[in-house]
């Protein structure tokens, strides 16, 4: 199982590092920046994660197959996007839900291994899935995703709660682990789908 966890991390951050690029095209960035707005999004939630958490090496230090999956994804992107383009937006959307759902638990295990209280597990673990995006939208002065009305930290959320209570529970480490993947997949895709949000706030100066 922490197998094909690692392996779905890869993935996430790859997609992560794509959507990046995507998402600047026409800003007029040059390369070094899609770089560096490709890599705040692939590892910025998870660096953020360790420095607070006090855990050295950072991840990528002590793995730099992170930082290769992310600049070569960001390259890809970057030199072939006429034809990442092409690629349907629904694959963009399901390996985003995978990438955030695996980002948030293994951002939750750590803070557990590491022995932090539930709340800061389940902090962490939306800090893994949603500060690299946050971080990129800011960069490129955008509103943040999480502070919009889509369901995105929401689910980041029930899947760290879920792995609290799970571990609670004293459940085997294959429930801890799948069963919150499930959940945060499964409710962001659910909410895409069904375009459910969250309520806004919206106040008009005019009234009284």
């Amino acid at each position: 199982m922490d197998a094909w966890i690692y392996r779905l991390d890869l993935i996430g951050t790859a997609v992560f590092a794509m959507a990046a690029v995507l998402s600047v095209s026409g800003k007029k960035i040059d390369l070094f920046g899609v770089l560096v707005v490709a890599m705040v999004s692939a590892i910025g939630g998870g660096t953020l994660r360790d420095l607070i958490l006090d855990a050295h090496p950072v991840f990528w230090v002590g793995n730099p197959v992170y930082l290769y999956i992310a600049i070569a994804a960001a390259l890809v992107t970057f030199y072939a996007a006429h034809v990442v383009k092409r690629i349907p937006t629904a694959v963009f959307l399901v390996g985003d839900a995978m990438g955030l759902a695996v980002f948030t638990v293994i951002g939750a295990n750590k803070a557990l291994n590491l022995g932090a209280p539930a709340v800061v597990i389940v902090m962490m673990g939306i800090m893994t899935g949603v500060a690299g995006g946050l971080m990129r939208d800011v960069m490129c002065a955008e509103i943040p995703l999480v502070l919009r009305k889509e369901i995105y930290a929401t689910a980041s959320l029930l899947g760290g709660s879920a792995f609290v209570a799970l571990n609670y529970l004293q459940a085997g480490h294959l429930l801890m682990v799948a069963v919150p993947i499930a959940l945060v997949f499964v409710t962001r895709l659910l909410a895409l789908y069904w375009r459910v949000s969250l309520p806004v706030f919206e106040h008009d100066e005019g009234k009284r």
